[in-house]
Order: structure tokens, then sequence, then C-alpha cells
């Protein structure tokens, strides 16, 4: 019976396949949600001065609630070591730690390791992939991307150095191009249409060379969006919740009876009673 119902709260918490799981997610998102408004709210000065005692219940009490749903998780999976050093096992220790953290450190030289403790509440927001089946697509394309991404970024790099150097070169200490990282760094500005304007080219031959970045800047934008376009546009088999109780791995087609990782059968109790 234990077995049972640990396997019916690991349906519940890592999966959203049932009308349990959906409203167990839709829950912890507004409480996600709820956590990162008030980090918000608590950094402006009024709000904490009028509400600073509400506001810190409220956080407590969200604190108690993700503290609650690590552990729960941490005790339903079958290799709880695997589930803590994950990405998402670390984004949810994440979540709690800062709140216990800051009553240990309650020296007075150690209020501002406090107030960095307290804003890295708002990676709490990372919690939030876990249950956006469009981040998870766009993550996705990304990371299958990362090959041709890499590449340009490489040739990127090796542009604003060769622009950097010539208009250093052309312009020099005069314009306000007193280094190459100086230039390198009005190369990077230009190259991607920011324009800061704190730097700018004053002779005929540096305004042409900065007319011809900004041109290529607009190409250059495009590009990685393109890259990363063709990658989402490519059909996926997997669009269900199914989460293998032992590895975690979550990347599992509609039909899949193992895991494609390490061979777990998936849903063990279901498959039994069909």
């Amino acid at each position: 019976m234990v077995k049972n119902f640990k396997d019916k709260l690991y349906e519940i918490i890592f999966e959203a396949d049932t009308r349990a799981g959906k409203a167990f997610d839709v829950v912890l998102l507004v409480v996600i949600l709820m956590s990162v408004v008030l980090v918000l709210l608590e950094s402006v000065p009024a709000i904490r001065k009028n509400h600073g005692d509400t506001l810190i219940l409220l956080e407590w009490i969200i604190t108690v609630i993700f503290t609650f749903e690590y552990i729960v998780r941490i005790l339903v999976v079958k290799k709880p070591w695997k589930y803590i050093f994950s990405f998402y096992g670390i984004i949810d220790f994440l979540a709690v730690i800062p709140s216990y953290l800051g009553l240990i450190i309650i020296s007075y030289q150690s209020l501002m390791v406090i107030r960095v403790l307290r804003l890295l509440r708002v990676f709490r927001i990372l919690k939030l992939t876990r249950y956006t089946a469009a981040g998870r697509t766009l993550a996705k394309a990304i990371w299958n991307s990362r090959e041709k991404i890499n590449v340009f970024i490489f040739f990127v790099i090796i542009l604003v150095i060769i622009v950097g150097t010539l208009m250093y070169l052309v312009e020099g200490e005069a314009s306000g191009f007193n280094s190459i990282p100086v230039s390198i760094y009005w190369a990077i500005v230009t190259l991607t249409t920011v324009g800061y304007g704190d730097i700018s080219p004053i002779t005929p031959l540096g305004q042409f060379l900065a007319s011809l970045v900004m041109i290529m800047g607009y190409a250059i934008i495009a590009v990685p969006t393109g890259i990363v376009t063709a990658e989402m546009m490519r059909p996926s088999t997997q669009s269900n919740t199914q989460v293998c109780s032992i590895c975690l791995h979550d990347k599992h087609d509609d039909d899949a009876l193992y895991c494609k990782k390490c061979g777990e059968k998936l849903h063990p109790e279901k498959k039994s009673t069909e």
C-alpha cells in the first residue's frame, strides 16, 4: 500500500498526464510566480517599509511549501541523489536554501551576504522551465543548434577583433579609440545595433567603416534566429510528460514502454493493471 501511494505521489509530482498532476503543476506555478513577485516588491523601499512584516510572512509560507515539495520529490524517486544533483534538483534547492541561510548569517558584517542570498530567491523563476513545454522546445532547439551557433559566435568574435583593430588604426586616440580593447567594445556595440554613442568615429574613413559594420549587424542578428528556427521546425515525436523514476529522463516517445536512457519500465503500476 505504501509503495502504491509512493508511485501515485510520484505520478502526481513528476508528471502531468492526470488531473491531479495537472492541478499540482498549476498550484506550483502560481506559488512560483507569487514568490518572484514578492522578491520584486521587497526591493521597493516604500513597500518594504509599509508591508515588510506581511512580505516576510508570505515569503516563509512559500518557503515552507517549496521545502515540502523538495523533500517529497527526494522521497518518491528511486535514486534521490540522481534528482538532487540534476538541473531541476539544484534549482529546487536554490529555491529554499537562501531563506534558511539568512537565519544562520546574523552578524552585522554579513548584511550584504544576506541581501545577496535573499535576492537569490529570484532563481525560483527557473522552476517554471519544468512546466512550460514551449520553453523546453526552445531549449532543445538551441541545444541541438549549439555547434552551428558556436561557429557563428567564433566568426563574430574574429570579425569584431578585426574591425576594432582597423578602427583603432583609422581613428586613433584623438577620437576616443584609446586602445584596441576599447575599439573592439565599440565594434560589438555597433555590430549588435545597440549604439550607446559614447564613442563614435569622426573621420570619413572611420564613418564609412562604421556604416559597413551597421549594415552587417542587421544580417548577423538574423543568422542565429534562422538556425534556431530551422531546428524548431523539425518534427518531434515526444509530447508527453513521462519521467523515468530511476534516471529522471523525460524525453520519451508517446508509445514508449521503457526509458530510452536506462531501460527502466515506464509506469510499472499502470502496465501491471492493463
